[in-house]
């Protein structure tokens, strides 16, 4: 399997108060780029064979890791995917990552493809029940969807098939231009499914078929009980959670 990276983000938010490096891949824990975390995880995986890592020039050092290519971004996080894509020239589902997740470890991420391998489908995205976010990690924000049967988190990992990410990749920019938003994102779907969501009545089930209506392709939503695939550094205080966490490794 083929991994993408992406971290070509600018460090424009909230974080940039206690960091001024300029891209959020570049932000330091314990004196290192964040995006070297992740990259660690995925080199030593036997699973994965090589990893297109999408990021400005002179923020990590090439050839640090055997399986990593140097890739520029594009204008906009999904022209850096398909950037990605084309390099790679993958026929099969490739792993794609954000770059601010340094506390993703390989008993995450092979549960998750494990997980996914019980079921056909073009895309799979990763779902972490709020209880086990906050078994872990007492005290950290995340924005929670009200699900019918759970409380859930969104994941930073999915994973995807190439031919996928080519046909739909217009409305890839809008469903990653609104995935802090879930409300936004639900829309897309449909203000009936808006409508069960304000009222915590909807069901993962429903969104994949509906999903699979709209575009014609099948995904899959996968319970994750890693949370370390929803916590993403994107605060102050994640930050200093990670840093806290990773100090003592």
């Amino acid at each position: 399997m083929e991994a993408i990276v992406l971290g070509g983000a600018p460090n424009s938010g909230p974080i940039r108060t206690i960091d001024d490096a300029p891209y959020e891949a570049g932000i330091k824990i314990n004196d290192r780029p964040m995006i070297e975390f992740v990259l660690d995880v995925l080199e030593a995986m036997d699973e994965i064979e090589k990893i297109a890592v999408v990021i400005p020039e002179g923020l990590i050092e090439p050839g640090k890791w055997s399986k990593v290519t140097l890739m520029s971004p594009g204008a906009t996080m999904i022209d850096s995917l398909l950037q990605a894509v084309n390099h790679l020239q993958s026929r099969e589902h490739v792993l794609v990552l954000a770059s601010d997740i340094p506390l993703i470890t390989k008993e995450a991420l092979r549960d998750f493809l494990s997980s996914c391998s019980q079921r056909q489908a073009a895309v799979y995205y990763p779902f972490v029940p709020k209880p086990a976010v906050e078994e872990k990690y007492p005290g950290v924000k995340r924005t929670y969807v009200h699900l019918k049967d759970n409380i859930v988190t969104g994941g930073n990992v999915i994973l995807i098939e190439p031919q996928t990410i080519i046909t739909h990749h217009q409305r890839l920019r809008q469903a990653f231009a609104l995935r802090k938003h879930p409300f936004k994102l639900c829309r897309l779907l449909g203000f009936r499914f808006l409508f069960k969501l304000f009222r915590g009545q909807l069901e993962v089930e429903e969104i994949e078929s509906r999903v699979e209506e709209i575009l014609n392709l099948k995904g899959a939503g996968i319970v994750s009980l890693y949370p370390e695939i929803g916590v993403d550094v994107d605060k102050p205080s994640d930050l200093e959670l990670v840093r806290s966490i990773l100090a003592t490794n």
